[in-house]
């Protein structure tokens, strides 16, 4: 096997700095988030990312994803948080995912990250893009209650969701408000099961009946019964 001498090697680093430092300072490099990544530094930031994101997320323990009440909370941050850069079903674009470069994942599409990497992607952000570490803000249960809405969000049609959503913005699973209004959700009954439930990964998700009652969405939209 062939070995360069040290000093070949010591002289390669020095250029390659100066160059580095040249071009810094030359102002060559545009980062406007109109305009791509040159290739290389397009693959070499890609590289970077996804060997540190598989690095950390193999430590993680997943947990039971599967909770369709998990799923729903999900569901009402997803909407508040995510939905404006990753879409959701039924939406093409929004005025600010087409600002944003590297354009973020559509992730009502299929994509082949682990639940573990999803989690940690939300929790700690990435730096150089427009993904914020919403760990930050939010604790582990509720990332993990986004990651488990995630898995489902592939396979959900724009009623679905629709439901999903405004039933939890409503606060129909939150699990004070079902105590103190009902005394019991534990689960529904079977005519509310039929009345909308989405077969999705092996979960079956069910989603309330039509609120029947005036409410105000967290955008501060009154919401009447009968109303879209």
């Amino acid at each position: 096997m062939f070995k360069a001498p040290l000093w070949t090697v010591a002289i390669l680093a020095v250029v390659g700095s100066a160059a580095a430092t040249a071009l810094s300072f030359s102002g060559a490099y545009s980062v406007a988030a109109d305009e791509p990544h040159w290739n290389i530094t397009d693959r070499t930031l890609t590289l970077i990312r996804e060997r540190s994101i598989a690095v950390r997320a193999s430590r993680l323990q997943v947990p039971n994803l599967a909770d369709p009440a998990l799923i729903a909370r999900g569901a009402a941050h997803y909407a508040g948080m995510c939905a404006g850069c990753h879409l959701a079903p039924g939406m093409v674009d929004s005025e600010l995912r087409q600002g944003l470069q590297p354009l973020p994942p559509n992730l009502t599409q299929p994509r082949a990250r682990s639940p573990a990497e999803s989690f940690w992607i939300t929790k700690h952000g990435i730096k150089m893009s427009a993904m914020p570490a919403w760990g930050n803000t939010h604790d582990d249960d509720t990332i993990w209650a986004i990651v488990a809405f995630l898995q489902q969000l592939p396979t959900l049609d724009v009623n679905t969701y629709a439901m999903l959503t405004d039933a939890a913005d409503a606060g129909y699973y939150d699990q004070e408000v079902v105590d103190r209004d009902c005394g019991h959700h534990a689960s529904m009954n079977d005519e509310e099961a039929s009345h909308a439930k989405a077969e999705s990964g092996g979960t079956t998700l069910k989603p309330p009946p039509a609120l029947d009652h005036a409410h105000t969405h967290a955008s501060g939209h009154e919401h009447l019964p009968g109303s879209s």
